[in-house]
């Protein structure tokens, strides 16, 4: 363990934290800051983002975030489609990656399909939890990291005119979705930490990047005090 870096670090060996959250909450930079300071102290990191992470993941994500896509998907595909890229990266990166002591850090996972496909869908949770089952087996993440940002602030990060470059990126075929499918979005991510505090963890995303990352750095560490 490397001076200096905080004892609880050592607790993430072999675990599983996923970041997550409504478009324009600037999860991205945080994951990547948080993964260089576990690395630094020590803790063999798994970086896996999703629709993605393995070969056969990654021709799925680009059917699935093709803005071009001329046929509309349907809804229950759309949601297989990620469960496949899951259970393909459950099985080749994510459980190899934990068995070896390693913490597997997330961009995104099945929260997001509760979220997306689900609340905002309109999926039922029972539906995506089953599929879920099949895709994960018992790979469930011990932290779900929830990146919170209000509307306005999000459609401003996601505006190319407006958006800080932290967040600048052309939108994908999801990510350009209405106001209204994105206001659901977010009340999906609350819903599921109020139903299920002991595995989320909620960020408010709003303030400056180095404020967010304090806030998150406590809040895992208050997560891990003790070995899992």
């Amino acid at each position: 363990m490397a001076q200096n870096a905080p004892s609880w670090i050592a607790n993430l060996r072999g675990g599983f934290i996923v970041f997550d959250g409504p478009d324009g909450g600037g999860k991205s930079t945080q994951f990547r800051r948080f993964a260089s300071l576990v690395s630094a102290a020590g803790v063999g990191v798994c970086e896996v983002r999703e629709p993605g992470g393995t070969e056969i993941g990654e021709q799925v994500r680009r059917v699935l975030l093709d803005p071009h896509n001329k046929e509309e998907i349907d809804l229950n595909c759309e949601m297989l489609l990620f469960m496949a890229s899951r259970a393909q990266l459950v099985a080749q990166r994510i459980r190899p990656a934990r068995a070896e002591g390693r913490l597997v850090l997330a961009d995104r996972f099945i929260s997001s399909t509760l979220a997306y496909q689900g609340t905002a869908g309109g999926l039922s949770r029972d539906d995506i939890v089953n599929a879920g089952k099949i895709a994960l087996r018992d790979c469930w993440p011990d932290l779900v990291v929830i990146f919170d940002v209000d509307e306005a602030t999000a459609s401003a990060r996601m505006n190319p005119l407006l958006r800080p470059q932290e967040f600048a990126a052309d939108k994908d075929r999801i990510e350009a979705r209405g106001d209204g499918f994105h206001k659901r979005v977010r009340q999906g991510y609350l819903e599921q930490a109020r139903l299920d505090p002991q595995h989320h963890v909620v960020i408010d995303a709003t303030p400056a990047p180095d404020e967010v990352f304090t806030r998150l750095v406590k809040a895992i560490g208050e997560r891990f005090t003790t070995p899992r």
